[in-house]
């Protein structure tokens, strides 16, 4: 059997409150945890390593129910693998958020009357700072209250001096291997916040907007297209057709008249244009949409801008100044005047993209942006999975990977703001474009000036599994810990961050990728499976939960929900559940010590043990291997509902009531359960520590004396296994699990004692009827016993004398009058169910409903045709 890591110890002297009262211990705990170091990594340990890093939350965040849950995954992760030997690193830090944290300090400056031009940049930026250090990271304190066991000495953030090297490094390099370039092309643009943003930063959705068709050109050489945005018309530089639509081969080539303006355009032939779609011709604007672009590209057509930054219009004459929006209407209405508007949808849905930061329309705009390359450093992400150096889990989700690696666009990497990463490249007085590593000096000299850009936030926080163990230094650290073991985040990221990480990984690290694994989870939902949502009402600050019901019970609920892949529902019953389990763990460790439970000495052997000892040994032997198989598969549902089961059903409900007759009778074989009993605990609580650390961190060093289960070892499935004394078990819960539910059917009262016979002789269960009787409340037969009633169950009688306890002819009674109503209820729900006009009329929820009292009044029936054979007859 497993031994305690700490042994010998002495016994344990002190003694359990009556309740347990998480906000009394779970902060105390914590920071003793830290004082004594237990989660520090060194980088010197003969330990093997295990490394995992927190997906960093954005320094203008809190914690929010998506965070503790994955959180609660990579402690239970990390807190086992620290017992299991390991040296075992949890990397803490937070991202910077450009646009979140710029936006957060801009309207706070709103608030005074200025705007960071009224600052410029290098106060506003120091304005920033001074917000972060006031205000910014209080996740990191909220972090600490769910109990991450992170290290918290090597705390990074993306903007600090040694990731900013790491930033300016890769940038300098994937520069000077021209896989970083600067090019004028379409961008996502967010006119709120005033910069470009990335694909994967852009969220869609269903807008009820217009679709208007009008006229180009006159007479024979008149065509038709339709648009969703008419104010882009004004920068219109060419009709497209598809080269072999025979309704437009007389046009190709020709110029028709651009409405709204002075200019000619020419009619093109582009393979890209579906004829099958609309009239089949479309208006070609290279400077407002990306697949315009593409045609202007092939075709050389030049690309007219009519939006300036704030997505006014910028094109002369009578639209000039308007919003996009008014422009739009003022648009349609001039074409309407003009006879050229053929049709008008309105309103008309379809998918229109929002920054996912402000939720403004995304306006598609041509601008002189920076990019990466992606192509090289995809295809080596997307090779690291196929070639099994990385795995993802679940296995199902590599095809969405694949999906997104291996038709990754090159990657837009600047952005219009002040707080950020600054784009390393400065340009000259005479054209000279200069790139500047962290070791080289920035060209001093009139005229040279530094690109005003600052880099996508995702571009450094893709650097995190390496940058915070000191790369670009080969430190003692990177050696040790990089690559990490496992990357625990969402789905709704894998595109995000993952994506990132694998490249940058690759890259910088000689090919070494930045995880082995990649272990998936799905994104938490209220508990009738709906997005949480402040306009939907049912969002939840996970820090009331924590207040109410303690940070185990949270967790614990969490964990129990997390299937691979799989959205996770989570209700405020189902905490109170998990805080009822903590109850339950701390209610009977206190009875066991109380009863002599203790972790003293060696197990007795199992010859000295009863069949109840080597029962519940068993089955322990048996959740260990179980649960080692669910951690390492990253089945945290099951593990935690195998857990609880073991603890609550087995350990607590059967175990220990079968050995309170043990107990009360003294001796050696009480001697021995004792023992057995601190064992099963001991084991117990550590299997357990990972998911619920507060609760068993208290009962664990009552229990054992020992220093602290966060540095005790996992349990080892020591192999014991005894099937004569599982089946043997089995039969009792049987026997006792029968005899409860014949009680509850004749309306017995749980404590009310009844005479009873049990034919044992020759049964293995002869040397359990003590307990059996005091479970069942079942009291000897005596000189005037009468057998009303006989229950053979598992090869087992159970005779038992209810004269006294039950007026039978009542009873008789109200079970005949009950099992009347079952049958009038079931002709009722059958004479509905065989009438054709009733359902054919009847909506479906009706008839579901029907068809379930119908299923009910069978269950009634078939069990109070049960009670009335068990009773005696009069």
């Amino acid at each position: 059997m497993t031994e305690n890591s700490q042994q010998p110890q002495p016994a344990p002297t002190t003694e359990l409150p009556t309740q347990y009262a998480p906000a009394e211990v779970e902060g105390k705990l914590y920071e003793r945890w830290v004082e004594r170091g237990y989660f520090e990594a060194d980088a010197k340990s003969e330990k093997p390593p295990y490394t995992v890093v927190i997906p960093p939350p954005n320094v203008t965040g809190s914690l929010h129910l998506g965070h503790a849950f994955e959180h609660t995954l990579i402690d239970a992760l990390t807190r086992r693998k620290r017992m299991q030997g390991y040296e075992t690193l949890w990397q803490p830090g937070m991202d910077h958020a450009g646009i979140a944290t710029q936006n957060v300090v801009e309207r706070e400056l709103a608030k005074e009357g200025k705007s960071r031009h009224d600052l410029g940049r290098e106060a506003f930026v120091e304005r920033v700072w001074q917000w972060k250090a006031e205000s910014g990271g209080q996740i990191s304190g909220q972090m600490r209250r769910l109990g991450d066991a992170v290290a918290w000495s090597r705390e990074r953030f993306t903007m600090d001096e040694g990731l900013s090297q790491a930033v300016q490094t890769i940038f300098k390099r994937l520069y000077d291997d021209e896989l970083i370039y600067r090019a004028e092309r379409i961008i996502n643009w967010c006119p709120r916040c005033l910069t470009a943003i990335s694909d994967i930063e852009v969220e869609y959705q269903d807008d009820d907007g217009e679709l208007v068709s009008m006229k180009y050109g006159d007479g024979d050489d008149t065509i038709v297209v339709a648009t969703t945005r008419a104010e882009t018309m004004l920068g219109d530089t060419a009709v497209a057709v598809h080269p072999e639509d025979e309704r437009y081969k007389h046009l190709i080539g020709k110029q028709v008249k651009l409405p709204l303006t002075d200019r000619s355009i020419p009619v093109v032939a582009d393979e890209h244009v579906d004829p099958e779609f609309g009239t089949g011709a479309v208006k070609v604007t290279p400077a407002h949409d990306p697949n315009d672009f593409e045609i202007g590209q092939r075709h050389d057509l030049p690309a007219i801008a009519v939006m300036d930054e704030h997505a006014v219009i910028t094109a002369h004459g009578p639209f000039q100044g308007l919003d996009r929006l008014e422009a739009r209407s003022a648009i349609v209405a001039a074409l309407r005047a003009e006879g050229r508007i053929v049709a008008e949808k309105r309103p008309y849905v379809h998918s229109v993209g929002h920054c996912s930061r402000c939720k403004t329309t995304i306006e598609p705009r041509l601008s002189m942006q920076w990019w990466v390359k992606v192509g090289p450093l995809a295809k080596a992400a997307g090779d690291a999975v196929r070639d099994g150096k990385v795995k993802i889990h679940p296995q199902e989700m590599e095809k969405r990977y694949f999906d997104w690696v291996d038709n990754l666009h090159d990657w837009c990497i600047s952005r219009q703001l002040w707080w950020g990463h600054r784009i390393p490249v400065w340009y000259g007085p005479n054209g000279e474009v200069v790139c500047v590593g962290p070791d080289e000096e920035a060209p001093a000299g009139e005229g040279w000036t530094q690109d005003n850009d600052v880099l996508d936030t995702w571009f450094s926080s893709g650097l995190w599994p390496f940058s915070t163990l000191g790369w670009p230094e080969r430190t003692e650290s990177l050696a040790k810990f990089y690559p990490n073991s496992v990357l625990v985040t969402g789905y709704d990221i894998l595109f995000f961050w993952v994506a990132r990480m694998m490249m940058f990984g690759l890259y910088a690290m000689d090919g070494t990728p930045p995880f082995h694994t990649i272990a998936l989870h799905g994104m938490v939902r209220d508990q009738n499976g709906k997005k949480m949502s402040k306009s939907f009402g049912n969002v939840v600050n996970p820090l009331d939960w924590m207040d109410k019901y303690g940070s185990d019970a949270l967790r614990f609920t969490l964990a129990r929900g997390a299937n691979p892949g799989v959205d996770v529902p989570i209700g405020e019953d189902w905490v109170q559940g998990s805080r009822n389990f903590a109850n339950k763990i701390w209610n009977a460790t206190r009875f066991a010590l109380m009863n002599g439970a203790t972790v003293e000495g060696p197990l007795p052997d199992a010859s000295r043990m009863s069949s109840t000892d080597r029962w519940i040994l068993s089955r322990l032997n048996s959740v260990v291997a179980e649960v080692d198989a669910y951690y390492e598969d990253y089945q945290f549902a099951k593990l935690s509902d195998a857990l609880f089961h073991f603890a609550w059903d087995e350990v607590f409900d059967w175990y220990v009531e079968l050995s309170k007759t043990t107990f009360q009778a003294g001796g050696e074989a009480a001697e021995v359960s004792k023992r057995v009993l601190g064992e099963v605990l001991d084991v117990t609580l550590r299997l357990l520590h990972p998911v619920v650390p507060f609760v068993t961190e208290t009962l664990w060093t009552t229990l054992t004396g020992g220093e602290s289960v966060v540095i005790a070892e996992w349990p080892a499935d020591s192999g014991f296994r005894d099937a004569d004394a599982e089946r043997e078990i089995e039969t009792v819960q049987s026997v006792i699990t029968e005899v409860r539910r014949f009680r509850a059917d004749q309306g017995l009262q749980p404590g009310q004692r009844v005479p009873a016979r049990l034919t044992l002789a020759g049964s293995p269960l002869a040397a359990h009827e003590a307990a059996v009787r005091q479970l069942l409340r079942l009291q000897p037969e005596g000189d005037a016993f009468q057998a009303t009633a006989t229950l053979p169950v598992a090869g087992v009688e159970v005779a038992l004398d209810l004269s006294g306890v039950i007026d039978f002819a009542a009873e008789r009674k109200r079970l005949a009058k009950d099992l009347a109503a079952a049958e009038k209820e079931k002709a009722q729900a059958n004479a509905k169910l065989g009438n054709e006009a009733f359902l054919a009329k009847a909506p479906d929820n009706v008839v579901d409903k029907i068809r379930g009292r119908l299923s009910k009044a069978d269950e009634d029936i078939t069990r109070i045709q049960s009670q009335l054979e068990k009773l005696p007859q009069a």
